[in-house]
């Protein structure tokens, strides 16, 4: 897989404060605030901003929020937590095509079949088309999975991969190698044996029951999610995993189980970096988005690695998972245009350089890695180049090629597989639970398919 300058890097807390730059050429593609200081001002406009980012990824975000609010006196972004990505949507699909509608909304990339379908949003190649706006400076490998038919539905934003972090500290004291983590799926259990040993009140690793871990572990494994090229060549009719690989994740966790090395926080992301941190598992499964998170928290050394495969497997590779941003439909034209020019300004290189210095995730221009917070927040953190090392070593492969799969019932194929995978670490067989949830998966890809008339 192609990968321009990519560097992973995560710190809390924003570089210096952006310098607008225009991305476009041609026709005008100025920002708001250049426009501002040329002389052409226009009533204040609005634009509601719902968005899932919490924590650390929110403060940095709204910074960047006041810093355009502050750069210019034309345009009003108002940024609304509105949730998780799997309550947003939901939220957004209530109002959509109403004035209750937001301007943009953010929506994990598995919802970008059900956003193209609803009927509720402008693509964003009409703004792209109209403005003569330069894409070439996006990162390829995001911006594929955004791009459907050759065209930009939504702006790519926020992107990561998963890693898997451990304690350094664990590792020395069990007679491990800290600078050689574990590769493969047997390793992790050979080591988790060995930290149980050493204390036998640390567990040796958790796999938190996420459907979006659970589509990496696949694809590292070059098994696709869904048949027809993961829904990229024509419409999916069943799922891809009903194999081998499908099943290596389940046995995995079952074996640690039995051995008592694995941490079961079940759905719950924030207890299992809680527990890491607080010393209660030695390693655990996570997107690199989370980096700054989990390193400035813990009070050891953390280590990051590749995410692991079945020894029988080769690895091939991780698919870039986050979100992207959507311009409702029906809105007026100035608050479009408004909204599309807060976009533009969020893809400059130095602001995408602040947003992937303050939270881990990459940046979706390229030029962004020349900015020198970039550099200086690298030489802070060098550990952190494994997630870029991670995807630059990724095969080009149907499953891992950077496009994942296309299929507007992917938000509940994550929720049947989720509660499948906690049935599993809570003392269920894995057979008739993984049947079943295949079962599931594929009468839900028929439901939507005949309300789709496929």
């Amino acid at each position: 897989m192609k990968f321009k300058k990519m560097m992973a890097v995560a710190l809390i807390g924003l570089g210096t404060a952006s310098v607008l730059v225009a991305c476009g050429s041609g026709k005008d593609t100025t920002t708001a605030s250049e426009k501002e200081s040329s002389g052409k001002t226009t009533e204040k406009t609005t634009v509601n901003f719902w968005h899932s980012m919490s924590g650390v990824n929110q403060e940095a975000l709204n910074k960047i929020v006041t810093g355009y609010n502050n750069s210019q006196s034309k345009v009003e972004v108002k940024a609304e937590f509105q949730g998780t990505y799997e309550e947003s949507l939901p939220k957004f699909q209530s109002v959509g095509g109403t004035k209750d509608a937001p301007t943009i909304v953010q929506v994990q990339e598995i919802g970008t079949k059900m956003m193209i379908d609803s009927g509720f949003i402008e693509p964003m190649q009409k703004f792209i088309d109209a403005d003569n706006y330069d894409t070439s400076d996006l990162e390829e490998n995001i911006a594929n999975y955004y791009k459907v038919d050759g065209k930009f539905y939504s702006m790519p934003f926020n992107s990561s991969t998963p890693v898997m972090y451990y304690n350094k500290e664990a590792f020395k004291k069990a007679g491990l190698d800290p600078e050689n983590p574990p590769q493969t799926f047997e390793e992790i259990e050979k080591a988790g044996l060995a930290i149980k040993k050493s204390n036998p009140a640390m567990k040796g690793f958790a796999l938190q029951a996420y459907g979006w871990l659970y589509e990496e572990l696949l694809a590292n494994q070059g098994s696709l999610l869904m048949n027809n090229d993961n829904g990229r060549s024509k419409t999916p009719t069943k799922v891809a995993y009903d194999n081998a690989a499908g099943r290596s994740i389940f046995e995995w966790a079952e074996q640690m189980i039995k051995d008592e090395t694995f941490a079961n926080y079940g759905t719950n992301a924030d207890n299992m970096v809680a527990g890491f941190i607080n010393g209660d598992v030695a390693m655990f499964l996570q997107s690199s988005a989370s980096a700054g998170q989990v390193i400035d928290g813990a009070k050891f050394e953390v280590g990051e690695a590749y995410l692991p495969y079945p020894e029988k497997a080769e690895r091939e590779g991780v698919v870039i998972g986050g979100a992207s941003l959507w311009m409702s439909k029906g809105k007026e034209t100035a608050e479009q245009e408004a909204a599309w020019d807060f976009l533009k300004y969020l893809a400059t290189p130095e602001v995408q350089a602040e947003w992937h210095v303050a939270t881990g995730y990459f940046a979706i221009n390229s030029k962004a890695y020349d900015e020198a917070i970039v550099a200086e927040a690298y030489k802070k953190k060098p550990q952190l180049k494994v997630a870029v090392e991670q995807l630059q070593a990724t095969k080009t492969s149907a499953a891992t090629q950077g496009q994942g799969a296309l299929m507007n019932m992917l938000p509940e194929e994550r929720k049947i597989m989720e509660t499948a995978l906690e049935q599993v670490y809570n003392g269920a067989e894995i057979e008739p639970t993984f049947k079943a949830a295949v079962e599931q998966v594929n009468q839900a890809i028929e439901q939507a398919n005949r309300a789709n008339k496929k």
